[in-house]
């Protein structure tokens, strides 16, 4: 296996991408480039890296800043926690260590968000410890590599590879061998329709050489993901729209959004949300059409959202949470969940086409 490592080793070498976080070795640009990279493709985490840093360019200015700044700047990115967990990672790096990002792996370890893979990645590139990295890229290059038939979604077969891979990554080059290995999956070892005859570890590669590729590796199936019915108001009063934001912890928590939820078994969406808006926010409201609907899948469920335009028919709105009414040009300074950004387009145009429902007063 050593002998495969050093094919591994020069492969990367000679191929890697040329990517802005592999052009520094300051450990906290690596640790953002990693915390973007979780459950999220390269092309897209550059330039979301590029602008965080471009904003946050020190461990220090990103724990001075709101967490709304942060959430704005990390808008469209998805898993929110990541950009919470990170903000107060940064704030404990200032109050707790002197500013300075911890280099001792079971110190770094211990701070908001940081888990076994962020641990083993930016200990390993930007610190020198001979982490092994184990991610979804890293676990199907070695169930191929050595003809792992475990299932490869078990804790147990998670920390086994772990093992393994501890045992063989090179003490001079921990970070090197990281990154090949999640390179190697993400370009060449790919689930469906691998590219071995470019791959480095071809020729020692169990499932290639007994023709197993598609076999390997071994994952079981995953149940249905639910789809879900939601519905929003749009609450339009004086040339301004009613926003709320979303508890600080949990799903989407820190965003904003519009009052609704979901629609319950054989209740119509246009009365759900009105239902909605009397529960959430003490409203009574009145539908005036239908804006849009849009469909929005997340990691373990699907949202089916209908949209709609609504004035206050009572009372304003009493929310518990943070809330405010906004003319329609800031809706830019506020971060939304994707989902809503999908019906962005029709909601400005809807606006500028009913300027005397805009403006209203009921």
């Amino acid at each position: 296996m050593r002998k495969s490592v050093r094919k591994l080793l020069s492969w990367f070498h000679e191929t890697k991408r040329d990517l802005p976080w592999r052009r520094t070795d300051d450990i906290y640009h690596i640790w953002v480039s990693e915390v973007m990279l979780q459950q999220t493709r390269v092309e897209t985490v550059v330039a979301y890296y590029q602008r965080f840093l471009q904003r946050f360019p020190t461990v220090g200015e990103l724990a001075a800043a709101p967490l709304q700044a942060v959430l704005k700047i990390w808008e469209g990115l998805g898993y929110y926690a990541r950009a919470r967990n990170l903000h107060r990672a940064a704030q404990m790096v200032m109050t707790e260590h002197d500013g300075h990002i911890p280099k001792e792996p079971d110190v770094f370890r211990r701070l908001p968000g940081v888990g076994d893979y962020i641990c083993a990645a930016v200990m390993s590139i930007a610190v020198g410890y001979p982490l092994p990295v184990v991610d979804g890229n890293v676990l199907r290059v070695y169930a191929r590599w050595t003809g792992l038939g475990d299932d490869i979604g078990a804790g147990g077969t998670r920390a086994a590879v772990g093992r393994a891979l501890a045992a063989v990554i090179p003490a001079d080059r921990p970070g090197d061998f990281n990154e090949a290995m999640m390179e190697l999956g993400a370009l060449v070892c790919t689930p469906r329709q691998p590219r071995c005859e470019v791959c480095p570890l071809a020729v020692d590669c169990y499932a290639c050489i007994h023709d197993r590729v598609d076999e390997l590796p071994v994952r079981r199936r995953k149940p249905a993901v639910p789809v879900y019915d939601v519905a929003v108001a749009v609450i339009v009063r004086a040339g301004r729209l009613y926003i709320q934001q979303r508890r600080p912890e949990g799903h989407l928590g820190g965003l904003w959004e519009f009052p609704g939820g979901k629609v319950r078994d054989g209740e119509e969406p246009m009365a759900a949300v009105v239902r909605e808006c009397r529960e959430e926010i003490g409203a009574e409201v009145s539908v005036l059409e239908q804006l849009a609907e849009v469909r929005h899948m997340y990691s373990h469920f699907g949202i089916r959202l209908r949209v709609y335009v609504c004035r206050l028919s009572a009372s304003p709105p009493v929310p518990s949470q943070p809330h405010c009414w906004i003319r329609m040009a800031e809706l830019v300074n506020y971060p939304f969940p994707a989902a809503n950004h999908k019906f962005f387009g029709a909601l400005k145009q809807w606006w500028a086409d009913h300027p005397a429902l805009v403006q209203a007063d009921p």
